[in-house]
């Protein structure tokens, strides 16, 4: 006799949820073999029935409230890519797990904000929670770090985790475009959150950051301690003085466990052009994971759109149907420590441009600034002046952030600077 279906409740219809009705319906025989046994949907939720949504529905019950599809006794997992991490997909996903069921899940901002919380109720009930289509869409980053790399001890993680970010800054470079056109570009070609600021403010990128910390280094999910940054301050100037400099701009998430606790940040960095961080393109998402044992592993692929997320939701529903139980985090969520959060204080070479007053002595003072704050030059360039005004770009030796903005807050009093100066970290990858 063959193994019973796994029966999946799924709970939203938009671009991911139809991908899952998809790839369940295109490959039926292939997922019960590499299964075990035959994965089916009994039933689907969303708020307008009525929508023409390209897909089949017809075999499968519907539920207009997701709590109800939760507590249907047809179904074994509740798979959740509503979004929102409050309101029906938190009350939806808890009132599974207290109905026995295993929950997959594609909501960053959920498990951001509840993750903890989530997992102590699905591990006590023996239930899995698993959430690989919630960081960098079609990469399975959260396998590689809860198997594939489960014999190391991580020192850092880190990568561009916004496809729509990423679009925008490449395109700006590519096109010569300044941030405002590009954004508005994006925003018709539908590549922004109905909140822009989740994209472009870092938030989205954070949520996944926050995530993969707590799975490197054995901690409680510490959204609130991300360091965040968006990139509505990156200029076409800095764009094209950076691809001059040989570095590319991106909004890189760097998490690492340091002697003062647990640095996590989503900020603009530069990366060397030449780098595989330096050549990501367009939506692409990429994320570097460095073990002691096995060095440094690259991770490429779409952070975005049906197909990849359906496909990492289904390697989760794939791995409930062989039986597979690990802890949502990776170690049990009741031994997961509360992080200790650190501001960033590993140093690093930083890009500045200011623009100065064209007078004698007017880069003496700066140099005296960043001498006098323990902060040593390692390039420098003026380009062409602007009327009184001269243009000027310093890359540093490495240097502490701490000392970085000391010397920046000294530009002030000198009394050659004109405007605002800019400082972005030089990540070396």
């Amino acid at each position: 006799m063959s193994a019973a279906p796994l029966r999946l409740g799924l709970a939203g219809l938009g671009t991911v949820g139809i991908g899952v009705v998809k790839i369940v319906q295109a490959h039926a025989d292939l997922i019960a073999a590499r299964a075990g046994r035959p994965v089916t949907i009994a039933a689907v939720s969303a708020r307008d029935r009525t929508k023409n949504r390209d897909a089949d529905l017809s075999g499968y019950a519907w539920e207009t409230d997701p709590v109800a599809l939760a507590r249907r006794p047809d179904i074994d997992v509740f798979v959740e890519v509503m979004g929102g991490h409050e309101g029906a997909a938190k009350s939806a996903t808890e009132a599974a797990l207290a109905a026995g069921k295993h929950v997959v899940t594609a909501n960053k901002a959920l498990l951001a904000h509840h993750g903890q919380a989530l997992a102590e109720q699905a591990e006590a009930a023996n239930l899995a929670l698993r959430f690989e289509a919630a960081v960098a869409g079609g990469i399975p980053v959260i396998k590689a770090l809860t198997e594939g790399l489960a014999g190391n001890r991580i020192k850092r993680v880190m990568g561009v985790m916004n496809g729509s970010c990423n679009y925008i800054l490449t395109r700006m470079q590519a096109e010569n475009l300044p941030y405002e056109t590009v954004f508005e570009e994006a925003r018709q070609l539908g590549y922004l959150e109905a909140d822009p600021n989740l994209d472009v403010g870092g938030i989205d990128a954070g949520h996944k950051l926050s995530l993969l910390a707590s799975i490197a280094f054995g901690t409680r999910v510490a959204f609130d301690a991300v360091e965040l940054e968006g990139i509505g301050n990156v200029s076409i100037d800095d764009i094209r003085l950076a691809q001059d400099m040989g570095y590319r701009i991106k909004l890189l998430g760097v998490a690492q466990m340091t002697g003062r606790g647990l640095e996590q940040r989503m900020t603009p960095c530069l990366v060397p052009a030449d780098s595989p961080l330096g050549q990501l393109q367009g939506g692409t998402n990429m994320v570097v994971l460095e073990g002691d044992s096995v060095g440094q592993i690259v991770l490429r692929g779409p952070g975005a759109g049906m197909g990849p997320t359906a496909s990492a939701v289904m390697a989760d529903v794939i791995d409930i149907a062989r039986g597979c139980r690990l802890p949502t985090f990776g170690i049990p969520a009741s031994q997961l420590a509360a992080a200790q959060p650190a501001r960033a204080a590993t140093p690093a070479p930083y890009y500045l441009r200011m623009t100065l007053l064209d007078k004698p002595g007017a880069l003496a003072r700066i140099a005296t600034c960043l001498g006098d704050a323990g902060v040593s030059i390692d390039q420098m360039r003026q380009y062409g002046h602007q009327g009184a005004n001269a243009p000027v770009l310093i890359v540093t030796h490495k240097a502490a952030p701490d000392d970085v903005a000391h010397a920046m807050t000294r530009f002030a009093a000198t009394g050659v600077l004109v405007g605002e100066p800019v400082a972005i970290r030089i990540e070396e990858v």
